[in-house]
């Protein structure tokens, strides 16, 4: 407020300073048309002000809080009983370090953005019940009374892990809670640095890596569970291309075996049919036929022979002389 005043009277007291210097050197019957100009101009420039994007205005008249909002674009008003106020309705980052009380007892230091704005509708409602300190007066206590509901219901190892997330939500949800019926829009809260006792986060520390010793050990043993999975995957297979190879052999042993009974069996006919045929054919005609033919060809020869025949029946026996 007192900032808002300096900001508006600033040009005013320029000109006064200005008519101070002047009216040392010049009589005071000159200088008043003189000086109701610089009256008529500082009360101009006094009335005037400028709403920016991102902000509403809120006439407070006589003390009086206007409920209509100015938006955006120069605005003129009554500098004697109006005043404007401007409220940004933009993200605001409201950053504070702050002490969380754990589920176990412990302090837990924490370094926290609070991501409001304000609604641009309520803001004649929330300057006449908060004013214009809402983030001292309203925002911070709430701030800290959920995070110390939400925080004592987590142990201090879990504003570190992967819980964080749950823990910041469940804050905005509670702060929401209560402040969007004052104008309010809680967007996020934010826990960027965590400070653990220093006892916890040794603790923490070993415990970590007492894990990760543990899922080294884990990876080895997969690892060679593998391996020995990999090697009776291996053994099994030479198995059974042995047991494959024999059965091959064994079957080509069959096969064979039986190529050479069929051949046998066949060379068998061959010769029986071939009896057949001979004694089918050999009539006595024609055994006397070649009986004749052998004596023929006996008696062709120049040596000494002895001949046992009945005459009728091809050649006994030969004896060389």
């Amino acid at each position: 407020m007192a900032t808002h005043k300096s900001a508006q009277s600033r040009p005013a007291q320029k000109i006064m300073d200005a008519l101070r210097s002047f009216t040392t050197h010049r009589s005071v019957t000159v200088m008043k048309p003189l000086l109701v100009v610089a009256l008529a101009a500082t009360t101009l420039l006094s009335s005037c002000t400028v709403v920016r994007q991102g902000e509403v205005g809120v006439r407070r008249k006589l003390g009086k809080i206007d409920q209509d909002v100015i938006l955006a674009g120069p605005k003129v008003f009554n500098p004697f009983v109006t005043t404007v106020l401007k409220v940004p309705t933009t993200t605001q980052n409201l950053e504070i370090r702050s002490n969380l009380p754990s589920k176990e007892g412990l302090t837990v230091g924490s370094e926290i953005s609070i991501l409001y704005r304000v609604q641009g509708k309520q803001v004649p409602a929330m300057l006449e019940t908060v004013g214009m300190q809402y983030a001292d007066v309203l925002i911070l206590p709430v701030f800290r009374s959920a995070a110390a509901d939400v925080g004592a219901r987590y142990f201090a190892k879990d504003m570190h892990s992967s819980e964080r997330a749950a823990i910041e939500k469940a804050i905005r949800d509670q702060m929401a809670t209560v402040l969007e019926p004052r104008g309010f829009v809680i967007e996020n809260v934010l826990l960027k640095n965590i400070v653990l006792p220093g006892g916890l986060a040794k603790a923490i520390e070993d415990k970590l890596e007492a894990e990760q010793d543990a899922q080294r050990m884990e990876f080895l043993k997969q690892r060679e569970t593998r391996d020995a999975e990999r090697r009776v995957i291996e053994a099994e297979g030479q198995k059974r291309i042995a047991v494959v190879k024999a059965e091959g052999e064994r079957e080509a042993n069959i096969i064979q075996a039986k190529g050479q009974a069929e051949a046998m069996r066949i060379e068998a006919e061959a010769v029986r049919l071939t009896n057949q045929l001979i004694n089918r054919d050999l009539t006595p005609a024609v055994l006397k036929y070649k009986s004749i033919e052998a004596f023929r060809e006996l008696s062709k020869s120049q040596n000494a022979k002895t001949i046992i025949s009945n005459g009728t029946t091809p050649v006994l026996n030969t004896l060389a002389q």
